[in-house]
């Protein structure tokens, strides 16, 4: 009889392990959440368009004297890993955090520089800080010295979305080209 007791509280003890996980999991902060941006060429992109493929978004701006560059040409390193149509089968996305001066013509021209599908979003100020706060990124303006033009202070992450746009890890820039390229192609 106290054989089976035990057994009858261990099976309550797991039970009881396993609700408060399962709740536990759904209490996270959910990363990401639906935006309407423009890109490079004027149009109107939103999360649901970039649906069908995995993604890949790096929240930076284009004055960006170091980390930006870098982080961008971790991810277009990352998916020429994946062979010679990598690149069609990801979306690479950059959504600037500076909207003041990263109009749609500028982020062409320098998205280019990272690979011919590279997507580059803008938005209103108010559209940015949704997105910005949607993805959990910090950013704040920083006044030039001596009367050189602001620099923007922000977090560096590239965050991993699987196909049906839900966020599945992050990447620091410290990551490694490979580390990204596995990520992605575990969701390919």
């Amino acid at each position: 009889m106290k054989a089976l007791l035990g057994v009858w509280i261990a099976c309550l003890a797991a039970a009881a392990v396993w609700i408060g996980w399962d709740a536990y999991q759904g209490s996270k902060p959910a990363i990401g959440g639906p935006f309407a941006l423009t890109d490079q060429d004027g149009r109107t992109v939103t999360s649901d368009s970039l649906k069908g493929k995995p993604t890949l978004i790096y929240f930076g701006f284009t004055y960006c004297p170091d980390v930006c560059p870098t982080s961008l040409l971790l991810m277009a390193n990352a998916i020429e890993k994946l062979g010679p149509d990598g690149a069609k089968k990801v979306n690479l996305v950059f959504i600037t955090i500076d909207p003041e001066r990263d109009t749609p013509k500028l982020l062409k021209g320098y998205v280019e520089n990272f690979g011919p599908t590279f997507i580059g979003l803008t938005g209103t100020p108010q559209q940015i800080a949704d997105v910005a706060r949607a993805y959990r990124v910090y950013f704040q303006k920083v006044p030039g010295k001596d009367g050189a033009p602001y620099l923007m202070d922000h977090s560096s992450i590239v965050y991993l979305l699987d196909r049906n746009g839900r966020f599945v890890t992050h990447f620091t820039h410290e990551a490694k080209a490979e580390q990204i390229a596995a990520g992605v192609q575990r969701l390919l």
